[in-house]
């Protein structure tokens, strides 16, 4: 069966969405909670038929505050129709606990490649906003109240949990959606691509600095930012980064707002992202790290980094613990990497 007749089928088998809100502001303030992170899944027919059963061991987690999805919900070189849009939101409707879901380059972004269907990009983000962002300030599965920012990016949220601040943003591969658009025969950024990732980009600095001054200023004891594009990606060092910056010249102006953030505010600031498939937790900023001569920046050794491990061979998922208000001061977050057992 092919990836859209999966998909279709997946559609036509989900269930109603939840209804309830565990984990709402209305839960005791010294406990400690677990959420989940996920991305870079359902990737090809295989996983995309077994994606209902990962949502449902996900909802047998009955500790969970809230999901979140770091984006790519198809391969790169899927089809980005909104059949297969309505399938995967159909699944996440299925979420019992609040999902948090930021878009990935796969489903918009790189959507101008011919296998994917020589789609506009900008196109299809309208579509997409349109399919999982239709009631701004809400999450997917169940509900939980969030804040957007900017009405003109209803994916770019924040909320807060037992004095941890988190911010998801709307950060894109592909050099945040700065390569051409080859798949349409152009080969050179558009004036309206251009448009698009600078006004995205200026409303992810403005809110990653409203972040991190209100987390200051309410004394949190860490932000959490979560984005689709890996912004310090081991394959772009291969690709030459180091000599080459303009390969994440898109990421700059995100980069240099999260180190200046996190310079002020002080305490413990984690990036949870995918993008780039492979699991991996470092310290991209701390000293001795190439990033600092690519990016131009001072040591951020507050700055923790945890890539998902995602795309068709992967089985697992996250599961991230906040330590009660009451606990020690340091290692506010810990988390496994956890093996889906159904499939």
């Amino acid at each position: 069966m092919g990836v859209a007749a999966v998909a279709l089928a997946l559609f036509a088998s989900a269930a109603a969405p939840a209804q309830a809100a565990p984990g709402s502001s209305h839960a005791p303030q010294d406990e400690s909670f677990s959420f989940a992170v996920i991305g870079d899944v359902p990737y090809g027919s295989a996983q995309i038929a077994r994606f209902p059963a990962m949502v449902s061991e996900l909802n047998e987690q009955e500790d969970l505050r809230f999901v979140s999805h770091v984006g790519d919900i198809k391969a790169g070189s899927a089809l980005c129709t909104d059949e297969y849009f309505a399938a995967i939101k159909a699944q996440f409707d299925r979420f019992e606990a609040p999902l948090v879901y930021t878009p990935g380059d796969n489903e918009w972004v790189d959507c101008h490649r011919t296998n994917n269907g020589s789609f506009d990009p900008l196109e299809r983000l309208e579509a997409l906003r349109s399919v999982f962002f239709s009631d701004p300030g809400k999450t997917l599965g169940a509900n939980m109240p969030v804040d957007v920012p900017d009405s003109a990016l209803p994916e770019n949220v924040r909320f807060g949990v037992q004095r941890v601040a988190f911010s998801v943003l709307n950060v894109q591969g592909s050099n945040n959606s700065l390569m051409p658009w080859t798949g349409l025969g152009l080969s050179v950024p558009t004036a309206a691509q251009l448009q698009e990732v600078a006004s995205r980009t200026a409303a992810d600095v403005e809110q990653l600095e409203r972040t991190f001054a209100d987390a200051k200023r309410t004394n949190a004891r860490a932000v959490v930012i979560m984005t689709q594009a890996d912004m310090f990606d081991p394959f772009l060092l291969q690709l030459g980064a180091a000599e080459h910056p303009e390969l994440v010249s898109g990421f700059l102006p995100i980069v240099d707002a999260l180190a200046e953030g996190a310079r002020g505010f002080g305490g413990e600031v984690y990036l949870f992202n995918g993008d780039s498939h492979v699991y991996t937790d470092d310290s991209p900023l701390a000293a001795g790290s190439p990033w600092l001569e690519i990016y131009g920046q001072d040591d951020v050794d507050s700055l923790r980094r945890v890539t998902v491990e995602g795309a068709a061979t992967s089985n697992e998922w996250l599961r991230v613990s906040v330590q009660p208000n009451s606990g020690p001061g340091e290692g506010v977050l810990s988390w496994e990497r956890v093996p889906y057992t159904g499939s």
